[in-house]
């Protein structure tokens, strides 16, 4: 699995973890007072672009996001904290996993309610893919991270592979067992 462009100086984690900050404010929640889950996903596109950004320094783009966990709801109020951390890069791609924060202002708490794992694709001004830099893992928790994101693009690849199959079994007549 290769892991960014050996041509390039590697960078390390911390070269651009990411911050970010938002109050929600009754315009961003639904007739509960809840945060939308939209609009959450919107502020966790955000920041995980701005660490894809600093590693590669160059045009990213979103290429899907792999993963998505809802764990308490946020209210209108409630100080929004997300940190993004790239896991890994790749030839051209890198993943990057956020998580977010509730800051209760008045008790003065904070609880976790948010995490995902995004892909980003490092891109010119014409489009087309570029190398990025090799991510260093320094820390335990970085090569914990390194090594989970090395997993889950493998899982993906036999999910997209599988898939594929099923679409080409369908085309040629035969019903695949799952639909798709």
């Amino acid at each position: 699995m290769e892991s960014g462009d050996p041509l390039l100086p590697p960078r390390t984690v911390a070269d651009s973890r990411s911050e970010m900050t938002e109050l929600i404010l009754p315009n961003d929640t639904n007739t509960l007072g809840n945060l939308l889950g939209g609009r959450l996903m919107h502020y966790i596109d955000l920041v995980a672009a701005m660490a894809a950004y600093r590693h590669a320094r160059a045009y990213v783009v979103t290429a899907s996001m792999d993963h998505i966990d809802f764990i308490a709801p946020v209210h209108v109020g409630d100080l929004l904290i997300l940190k993004s951390t790239l896991n890994r890069a790749f030839r051209t791609s890198m993943e990057v996993g956020v998580k977010v924060w509730v800051e209760h202002t008045v008790s003065g708490t904070s609880s976790h309610v948010a995490s995902a794992y995004l892909t980003f694709v490092a891109i010119d001004s014409h489009g087309r893919r570029v190398p990025v830099p090799p991510l260093e893992p320094l820390t335990e928790d970085d090569k914990r991270r390194y090594h989970d994101a090395g997993r889950r693009r493998e899982l993906g690849q036999l999910e997209r592979e599988r898939k594929k199959s099923a679409r080409s079994g369908a085309a040629a007549g035969r019903e695949s067992p799952t639909g798709v």
